[in-house]
């Protein structure tokens, strides 16, 4: 996949090296220049010197053909700027946006952008929003037997019911987070674009229970 990243500080310059580690190609847009040092002599990807939400910028970057953006340059009104450009101007399937402000959280999350919060930021939850798949441990009791985890799951399940979900895998949904915020499940509760499913399991089960999610409704029969 190609992926685009705006901002090339300690987090873009990070983000790029771990992408491309992945085997991915990455560009990475910064008004500095002096940035691109950040990425070390072994990065193998663009380097774009230009505002991250201009679209002739993001064009030189290969917004066109990325599968990815992610906005983490040091100002929050710049990236959730380029992150509605990337989505909404050339169709990015996957985008996040950093910011600094966690109280603006639940303002981007209603345009639709998947927002990470500073305070709470690690490299693996921006990873998670731009490739998301698999699952990712949030607790787990002492003996490790019994684990909660955000689950990724196929976007075919959007638009169906949660309870369809658990019974494909055969587990309970603990909560869902919508929005930013955490959302106890109803019976009818309905998959929205976004959702993060968090899910209570054995962790004998968890291989299971991610391809089950991984699989859809229509692949799954339900």
């Amino acid at each position: 996949m190609h992926i685009v990243i705006m901002g090339c500080g300690r987090v873009g310059s990070a983000l790029a090296r771990a992408l491309e580690k992945q085997g991915h190609s990455v560009a990475v847009v910064d008004q500095d220049p002096t940035a691109f040092r950040r990425l070390g002599a072994g990065f193998n990807g663009r380097r774009v010197t230009g505002v991250g939400f201009d679209q002739d910028t993001l064009r030189e970057a290969g917004i066109e053909e990325a599968g990815a953006f992610a906005a983490v340059s040091s100002g929050d009104n710049s990236n959730i700027i380029a992150a509605r450009v990337a989505r909404e101007n050339f169709g990015v399937e996957h985008v996040a946006a950093r910011i600094y402000d966690p109280r603006r959280a639940e303002v981007y999350q209603r345009l639709g952008i998947p927002t990470v919060a500073t305070v709470r930021w690690t490299a693996d939850q921006m990873l998670r929003r731009l490739l998301p798949s698999g699952a990712e441990p949030l607790w787990q009791d002492p003996s490790g037997s019994i684990q909660l985890a955000e689950i990724a799951y196929a976007p075919s399940w959007v638009g169906h019911r949660l309870s369809a979900m658990e019974e494909a895998a055969g587990v309970r949904v603990a909560f869902v987070t919508r929005l930013g915020e955490g959302v106890l499940p109803e019976p009818q509760m309905v998959v929205q674009e976004g959702d993060l499913v968090h899910v209570t399991l054995r962790r004998s089960e968890l291989d299971a229970v991610e391809a089950a999610f991984a699989k859809g409704p229509e692949e799954g029969g339900h």
